[in-house]
């Protein structure tokens, strides 16, 4: 029996599209051709690769008029937002201008009686599993620099924006990348699974939930295929006493709402200190009024659908709990069109605590608590009360200050003055329930290719 993904439309519930999986033998078969390209591409000079890829990019981005309203039908963000391909195509052009530096051989002696070296080897075959609240965005971050670095690559993208993989897959294969180097593929967990824990990859890159994270390193166990896993996140905010308050407030409320709260690094949690804590509150409550609730596909709708109804639900479960237990709620629902379902309205909630779900489980969606602090120490014990550690943003004037605290953060990047960035040129990793691993940068190259050292020794 044939299984199928289905993408329900968070717009009205309706079944969007939907394709049928591959069973084992077809994914194996996948598998197995990627293997055989594999050599044959990575053969190609690089200089080569990069072109195809860049032109698989700029594909992407012809197709941008129909990618933005069909990312709205698919998940729900605004029409009026554009799309991902700014920040698709940064990512790719950075990685390819970067490619011959961070892949260059690591010169350690060249004498008349040695010659030692390190070179940087593909893996083979990189199956990425990409996520669907940024799914342009999340999937080039791996897709790029494999392909540049000379692997195949296996795209399976989540079912809730099953069509990013084939336009992606038809971009790249009409720039001239091999159908069997670059292929895009629908798989059930249960094949996943197999084919991982038959060696069928030689890399696993995985961005979401940690109960999947969990799952992919039990299917990898034993097998030593490498993993880079980018998992859930509670990512902080602090707010010292010298910052500039409004550029605060901005940054940070748009970093909890944008994408209706959906996002990777998005702002969850924020710490005032107690001296701006009034009038940070009535800036954000200001702000969050100020969204219109409705059909993404509206160009006036600032703040579309969750992807998922079971998404809002649960961020509605954690703010119940949280005001039942004392939080304050600063939006009157009766300002937005909550309907129960996926269309679900913004919240800040005040007199919050660590107790609180809301403040200390993933949301996910577009609700968040705020704090005040009386000093650095507290705002530092309290980002680092997280079981995860993606970013950090920080909020002063004072760069040596951000620097201090930053040290004393448990997270993978240091923000000050900016929240809910991903910068290409710096390693996106994380710590702790965050995941393990690195993307992106020079460091993102390191972790889709081996070390291979040449010792050689020249006799007289």
């Amino acid at each position: 029996m044939t299984t199928q993904v289905q993408c329900i439309s968070p717009i009205d519930g309706a079944v969007y599209a939907s394709r049928d999986c591959l069973s084992k033998p077809e994914a194996a078969d996948a598998a197995t051709r990627a293997r055989a390209a594999q050599k044959t591409w990575a053969a190609k000079p690089m200089s080569e690769r990069i072109e195809l890829v860049l032109k698989g990019v700029a594909n992407v981005g012809a197709m941008n008029d129909e990618i933005v309203p069909e990312l709205a039908r698919q998940m729900g963000r605004p029409v009026r937002y554009g799309g991902e391909f700014g920040g698709f195509e940064e990512r790719a052009t950075h990685m390819a201008r970067i490619a011959e530096e961070a892949l260059a051989p690591i010169a350690v002696e060249d004498s008349g009686d040695f010659k030692r070296y390190i070179t940087r080897e593909a893996h083979g075959v990189v199956l990425v599993i990409a996520p669907w609240n940024y799914p342009y965005m999340t999937a080039i971050n791996t897709v790029a620099p494999a392909l540049i670095a000379g692997n195949s690559v296996v795209l399976k993208h989540a079912s809730q924006t099953l069509l990013v993989g084939e336009r992606m897959a038809a971009a790249f294969h009409a720039a001239g990348i091999p159908r069997d180097v670059f292929q895009n593929v629908f798989l059930d967990h249960a094949t996943t699974s197999a084919l991982i824990g038959a060696r069928a990859f030689d890399f696993v890159n995985f961005t979401g939930s940690v109960a999947g994270g969990r799952a992919i390193e039990q299917a990898a166990a034993g097998t030593f295929t490498g993993l880079g896993l980018e998992l859930g996140g509670k990512d902080p905010g602090y707010v010292a006493q010298d910052a500039d308050l409004d550029a605060a407030v901005e940054t940070l409320i748009d970093g909890a709402m944008f994408n209706s709260g959906q996002c990777c690094c998005g702002i969850e949690r924020i710490y005032v200190h107690q001296s701006l804590f009034d009038a940070f509150v009535d800036k954000a409550v200001s702000i969050v009024r100020g969204y219109r609730l409705g059909n993404p596909l509206d160009p006036e709708t600032t703040l579309g659908p969750m992807a998922q109804a079971r998404f809002a639900d649960l961020v509605r479960e954690q703010t119940r709990e949280a005001i039942a237990a004392g939080a304050r709620a600063m939006i009157d629902p009766a300002s937005f069109p909550d309907d129960g379902g996926a269309y679900l309205m913004p919240q800040i909630l005040t007199n919050v605590d660590h107790s609180m779900r809301v403040m200390r489980e993933e949301s996910f969606g577009p609700v968040v608590g705020i704090m005040p602090v009386t000093d650095d120490a507290e705002a530092i014990a309290l980002m680092n009360d997280s079981d995860y550690g993606l970013t950090a943003s920080i909020w002063t004037a004072d760069t040596a200050r951000a620097e201090a605290i930053g040290a004393q953060i448990e997270t993978g990047t240091v923000f000050m003055n900016r929240a809910d960035y991903l910068d290409p040129a710096l390693c996106w990793t994380g710590c702790k329930d965050t995941g393990r691993g690195g993307g992106l940068s020079v460091i993102g190259y390191h972790n889709l290719t081996r070390p291979k050292s040449y010792h050689l020794r020249k006799l007289p």
